[in-house]
């Protein structure tokens, strides 16, 4: 079974989705599942080396203040995953355009799921710049991937396609918003879901499934 996850590098409930999908697949280890990424920016438009962090929060949530009540949440929510976010730690709100390519690089090698958790890790634990190719590369290597790949990948233009294609299929698909997980063409669950809800999809998806699926 593949199930197409739609995610943003720079959004923490994709992170805590993450975990909780990865609870949900280890309570069922009798089923094949594959999971493929696929790029979704929240916000697009951002400078290829980032903003100020303080200035999109404010402007995306109205004040600061507003900003660091849903940090609370999402820390306590980070806690029950085993998760740190540190949002002190972050001083820039990434374009993710070039993490996205890496992923998707990362994936041709089976290892988009642990490099897409590099940078998950990288970016709300760490407060690094996801948005920096420097450091992109410090995450490939933390990936077990070659850097010097990665570095070449970076300074081109490959995946560019592939990812702005990905943000339109989305749309296509009605998702406004990620996590999202897509089970075949039918059935989809948005949001960081419990992992009793994820569960549930995981054992219905796979009753649907064509026998050799």
């Amino acid at each position: 079974m593949t199930i197409d996850v739609y995610a943003d590098i720079a959004c923490p409930w994709c992170y805590v989705g993450r975990a909780r999908m990865k609870r949900a697949l280890d309570q069922r280890p009798n089923l094949d599942v594959t999971l493929c990424w696929r790029p979704f920016q929240l916000q697009p438009g951002l400078p290829s080396d980032g903003r100020d962090f303080q200035t999109v929060l404010e402007k995306k949530f109205g004040s600061w203040s507003r900003a660091q009540q849903m940090f609370d949440r999402i820390c306590r929510m980070g806690d029950e995953e085993g998760l740190m976010f540190d949002f002190d730690a972050i001083n820039v709100a990434p374009n993710t355009a070039d993490a996205h390519r890496l992923v998707l690089w990362a994936q041709e090698q089976n290892a988009g799921d642990a490099m897409a958790t590099v940078l998950f890790r990288a970016y709300f634990s760490e407060g690094r710049n996801v948005s920096d190719r420097d450091v992109l590369v410090e995450c490939a290597n933390e990936a077990d991937l070659d850097s010097q790949e990665a570095r070449t990948l970076l300074a081109g233009s490959e995946y560019s396609d592939e990812v702005r294609m990905s943000q339109q299929r989305a749309q296509q698909r009605g998702i406004t918003g990620v996590p999202c997980y897509v089970f075949g063409e039918e059935r989809s669950i948005m949001g960081a879901q419990s992992v009793e809800t994820l569960t549930e999809a995981l054992d219905a998806a796979a009753a649907e499934a064509p026998a050799g699926e």
